[in-house]
């Protein structure tokens, strides 16, 4: 994998020409951005962006007053190859909010373990219903200390409507859901990507978290796609490396909350 011409492919097929995450989200392009807006309870924000130091502010500018109007809180997901290199300062001057950095990490399929089991005591629960993304909704609270609606909201919409865009699984340790994940495909695209992967504190480092990548890898491959992506958070990123990901960039979530707008 070239990681250049892999990142150029990433910028043209999961930012400029994405597709809507939900049935309920539409996409704009506008002033060099990029944005989606859904309902209240969906993801709105900014996908991709093409600025400039002389045309940065004012789209900047619009999209608040975009998001403003509908009184919908929004992301604008930077790269770190965004452009002006002044970008991130000029959204925290605008009232964003800057959230922890996570890096993008992408894969060849083809070159990733498929096998690897849970360990003694875990089985994998296929999610398919509203009961199952309760389970994985448990995990998030306790791996990650926040309830996430948004990601329950996404995740049984996808499921309802969409089904065939998402698979999410729980590891469940007798009747105690332990660690949960979720893989999304992305018709028209060569990536599908993996999102949402958390393991409760005290079943962290038994090996867990591969088997849930190894459990996605065999989907993508069974759907044809090339290529797995996901946003790696510090802890994930050297299980990710060890497994053959590799580094393409950082990306930092910038949060506008229009109350504080």
């Amino acid at each position: 994998m070239n990681p250049h011409d892999t990142l150029a492919l990433f910028d043209d097929q999961m930012r400029r020409h994405a597709q809507p995450d939900d049935a309920h989200a539409t996409l704009h392009l506008t002033d060099g951005v990029l944005r989606q807006t859904s309902t209240r309870q969906g993801w709105n924000g900014i996908l991709w962006s093409d600025l400039d130091h002389t045309t940065a502010d004012t789209a900047i500018a619009n999209q608040i007053s975009h998001f403003a109007a509908l009184g919908h809180d929004f992301e604008w997901k930077l790269y770190a190859h965004d452009q002006p290199t002044d970008l991130a300062q000029r959204l925290l001057a605008a009232g964003a909010t800057q959230e922890p950095t996570e890096t993008l990490m992408v894969a060849t399929i083809s070159d990733l373990p498929t096998t690897t089991p849970p360990p003694d005591g875990i089985h994998l629960h296929p999610v398919t219903d509203p009961a199952g993304v309760d389970l994985m909704m448990q995990v998030h609270q306790q791996a990650f200390d926040t309830t996430a609606t948004h990601i329950k909201h996404r995740l049984l919409t996808q499921l309802a409507e969409a089904p065939d865009t998402v698979a999410a699984v729980v590891a469940m340790a007798g009747t105690r859901p332990v660690s949960a994940a979720r893989l999304d495909l992305h018709p028209g695209t060569h990536f599908a990507s993996l999102w949402s992967g958390g393991t409760v504190p005290d079943w962290r480092g038994r090996g867990i978290y591969r088997a849930l990548v190894a459990y996605r890898t065999r989907i993508a491959a069974a759907h044809g796609y090339r290529y797995l992506q996901v946003d790696a958070s510090d802890d994930s990123r050297p299980i990710l490396s060890r497994l053959g990901f590799t580094a393409l960039t950082t990306t930092t979530p910038h949060l506008f909350v229009v109350e504080g707008l």
